[in-house]
C-alpha cells in the first residue's frame, strides 16, 4: 500500500477506499478544470483516470492549470500523468490526445463509472451534454468559472441524480474576466467532491 492509500485508509477505511479504486473516471478536459479536478480526484484515492485532450501546456495557462514551468509544450495529458504520478506511483492511467467530437466521446469514455466535463468551448460542453444526458453514467459539468471574488457564488445544480453542473452559471471567461485559479480551482474541486460523494456514498449501485 503506497503512501496516499495509507493516508485515505486512515481516514475513510479500507473498504470505503477499495470502492474508490475500483471506480474509472473520465476527465473530458485537461486544463484550469481538468488537471485540478484530476488532482482532487487522485488525492481522494481514484486510481483509474481517462485523461482527454488535445492540447499542449503553454505559459498562459499556468496561472490556473496543475501543471510546470518546466513542462511547457507537452501535450496537456501526458503532463498531467507525469503530475498525477507523483502523488500516487500506482495509478492506471488512460491518455487520450484527441479532441473531443460526437464521433469519439462515448468511445472515449466507454466503461467509465462517471465523466467530468472540464471543457472550454459552450459548443463542445453542448455537444458532450447530448452524448452522455441520456446515459445512466455519472455526468458532473461546470457553467461559470471565470473573474475574480466569483468563487464565493458557485453552487451545485442537481438536474437529476446523476447528472450535475457547478458554477456560478454567469461568469464566461473574458477579457474583463479572466480565469484565476481561485474561482477555477474552486469549480474543480466541487466536481471532484461530487464525484467522490457519488460513490462513497454507494449512490452508484
Amino acid at each position: 500500500m503506497n503512501l496516499i492509500a495509507q493516508s485515505m485508509t486512515g481516514k475513510i477505511g479500507a473498504s470505503r477506499l477499495a470502492r474508490l479504486q475500483t471506480a474509472k473516471i473520465g476527465l473530458a478536459g485537461a486544463g484550469g478544470l481538468g488537471s485540478n479536478c484530476a488532482m482532487h480526484l487522485v488525492r481522494s484515492g481514484f486510481c483509474h483516470l481517462v485523461l482527454c485532450d488535445f492540447d499542449h501546456v503553454e505559459a498562459s495557462n499556468l496561472n490556473r492549470q496543475f501543471f510546470f514551468p518546466a513542462q511547457t509544450g507537452l501535450p496537456k495529458v501526458e503532463a498531467l500523468a507525469q503530475n498525477l504520478l507523483q502523488i500516487n506511483p500506482d495509478l492506471e492511467l488512460t491518455l487520450v490526445q484527441e479532441k473531443l467530437t460526437t464521433d469519439n466521446a462515448r468511445r472515449i469514455f466507454s466503461g467509465c463509472d462517471a465523466v467530468a466535463e472540464c471543457l472550454d468551448e459552450a459548443a463542445a460542453k453542448a455537444m458532450l451534454a447530448q452524448q452522455f444526458f441520456p446515459q445512466p453514467t455519472l455526468y458532473v459539468a461546470a457553467s461559470g468559472i471565470g473573474g475574480i471574488g466569483t468563487a464565493q457564488g458557485m453552487r451545485v445544480k442537481k438536474l437529476r441524480d446523476t447528472v450535475y453542473i457547478v458554477g456560478d452559471g454567469t461568469s464566461e471567461v473574458s477579457v474583463d474576466c479572466p480565469p484565476c485559479s481561485p474561482a477555477v480551482g474552486a469549480a474543480a474541486a466541487m466536481q471532484a467532491d461530487l464525484v467522490l460523494s457519488y460513490f462513497l456514498t454507494g449512490a452508484h449501485e
